[in-house]
């Protein structure tokens, strides 16, 4: 995959959860965890390299909350689009 994007999962019509896939090798999965903040958590692979965000409290992540997750891993700051499917939640 060669560009992030966001799934976002919900239950009883709010969101539950979200996660930010980032760009990845074939067959990359998560290798360790680890914590960033109030809500998110970073997925690495074996190399570790980030290979995801999963944000476990979708109503208290800002897009400022996010981008210093993504730029502690060398990650491209997200934009207002990239966040919509969690402000539709």
């Amino acid at each position: 995959m060669k560009q992030r994007y966001m799934e976002v999962t919900f239950h009883n019509g709010k969101a539950l959860a979200a996660y930010l896939y980032l760009p990845r090798n074939p067959g990359d999965v998560s290798a360790r965890t680890a914590k960033h903040g109030e809500g998110l958590l970073i997925d690495f692979a074996a190399d570790g390299r980030a290979i995801g965000i999963e944000i476990t409290a979708p109503a208290r992540v800002t897009l400022d909350t996010l981008n210093r997750a993504l730029a502690t891993v060398k990650q491209a700051p997200a934009t207002a689009e990239e966040l919509r499917p969690l402000a539709a939640a």
